[in-house]
């Protein structure tokens, strides 16, 4: 985004030294040369950075007024106060009204872009952390009644008013990165920054400069997401890809709480909550060698494992229901019309699992079919190389009838047991059976009912 910086201050000179290095350093500017003008031009447009002279033209303590002024219409608006009559009560008093950075004339002018550079960080990371919060107030919902969703809805319950690390497995696309914001969502950390790192997505040697951040050599800060972070979440995505000599780096920061962003000296003190997931079986990955189990033991300190969407098959009409309903209203068109038991939905390979799911009602609704007979065209035509059913009927060819009938039987009632959670009444009741019946059907299929 581009920044743009008000200057007040009533000489001229001043106004213009400080126009010309702020330009130099890529900033925009606007100026005011009293407190008439500059009360105009704050009103006018709130600017990202204002330099304010602590005396005007209308009495000793007019930055002061302006500084409240700003701070009263937008409390993150960094404010760098100059003066030539500087005192430590003066001082003081600008601080404690919010200012930024107090600056004595004659001041230098390297330490002056330096403050103004810092302050600009500033706004960019309040910002960032702003657009965390949008993206976490309108994410998606947990959906289901699978016992593998209730049971994460009470985990999520019980772990969310603790401060205690979690990890959390599941395959690509099941819903981890949700679970984490819930957690978030629903903890005392809530108001903070919801900060996510993708071990799998970074440069490997980009590792340390995105978690610990760097001082650059013109005293400029780039944040990184442990710094971006604190007093809020973390969530590092894939945690199984980070580098060896990394993961030790983070095991200090769990037991220190601190580190030195990279280039610095001074320790930086954090308070953050660690999120971690995966889905690779850590415990694989220590046994090879590229995980440390020393590591793993500080992350699991509760576990949470969500199964993918092929073991939780009753959950998959209300996904598409609910994501049909959310779908249709961001693209501002009529409710999709989706068939919730559709048997190509029910019976596919969901490989990419709730992303992938998703992913097929989101182009239904990009086409926009005018009718349920082309909804059932584009499922098809989107799932049908995966198809469970298709592939029933690839297999069926090759064998005698009575042996394709069982193979269809078998594939058939476990999907049905799965919808509705292995409850033999319901399902006996949707296929038309008697309970008694079913149960010796599923004996003789050799299908193993659970609860």
């Amino acid at each position: 985004m581009a920044i743009e910086i008000l200057i007040v201050d009533d000489n001229v000179d001043i106004r213009n030294i400080l126009n010309e290095l702020i330009i130099d350093a890529g900033y925009k500017t606007r100026v005011a040369a009293n407190y008439n003008q500059a009360l105009s031009e704050i009103d006018k447009k709130m600017p990202d950075v204002a330099i304010l002279d602590v005396k005007l033209d209308k009495g000793d303590n007019d930055g002061i007024e302006l500084l409240s002024h700003i701070k009263s219409k937008n409390k993150d608006v960094p404010v760098i106060i100059i003066t030539g009559h500087a005192n430590i009560e003066m001082a003081v008093n600008s601080l404690k009204h919010g200012a930024f950075e107090f600056v004595e004339k004659p001041f230098d002018q390297a330490r002056l872009l330096n403050f103004i550079t810092r302050a600009v960080e500033n706004i960019k990371l309040k910002s960032e952390n702003k657009e965390y919060a949008n993206r976490l107030f309108s994410s998606y919902e947990l959906i289901g009644n699978s016992k593998n969703i209730s049971n994460i809805r009470d985990q999520i319950d019980k772990i969310s008013i603790t401060d205690s690390r979690v990890l959390i497995n599941g395959p690509s696309g099941s819903g981890k990165e949700l679970i984490a914001r819930k957690i978030h969502k629903n903890s005392k950390r809530s108001n903070k920054p919801f900060i996510i790192l993708n071990g799998a997505l970074l440069d490997s040697n980009k590792y340390e400069l995105e978690l610990f951040g760097e001082e650059k050599e013109n005293g400029s800060i780039s944040y990184g997401a442990l710094e971006k972070a604190n007093k809020g979440t973390l969530l590092i995505d894939q945690v199984s890809e980070i580098p060896l000599d990394i993961q030790s780096k983070i095991l200090r920061v769990l037991t220190d709480q601190k580190f030195k962003r990279l280039n610095g000296n001074n320790l930086v003190n954090v308070d953050v909550r660690l999120i971690c997931s995966t889905s690779k079986n850590l415990l694989d990955e220590i046994e090879i060698g590229n995980f440390r189990e020393d590591l793993y033991h500080r992350l699991n300190v509760f576990e949470i494992n969500i199964q993918s969407l092929n073991e939780r098959v009753s959950d998959i009409p209300l996904l598409v229901k609910y994501f049909s309903s959310k779908i249709s209203e961001s693209y501002n068109i009529k409710k999709l019309e989706i068939d919730e038991n559709d048997s190509y939905i029910l019976s596919h390979n969901w490989k990419g699992n709730v992303r992938e799911l998703r992913n097929l009602i989101e182009r239904i609704a990009i086409l926009q079919p005018e009718s349920k007979e082309k909804v059932s065209n584009i499922i098809k035509e989107s799932i049908k190389i995966d198809s469970l059913t298709d592939k029933i009927r690839e297999n069926s060819l090759s064998v005698p009838l009575k042996e394709a009938r069982e193979n269809f039987e078998k594939e058939y009632l476990t999907i049905q047991l799965k919808k509705f959670n292995g409850n033999i009444s319901k399902t006996a009741n949707f296929v038309g059976m008697e309970r008694s019946a079913l149960h010796r059907k599923l004996k003789g299929l050799g299908i193993k009912e659970f609860n």
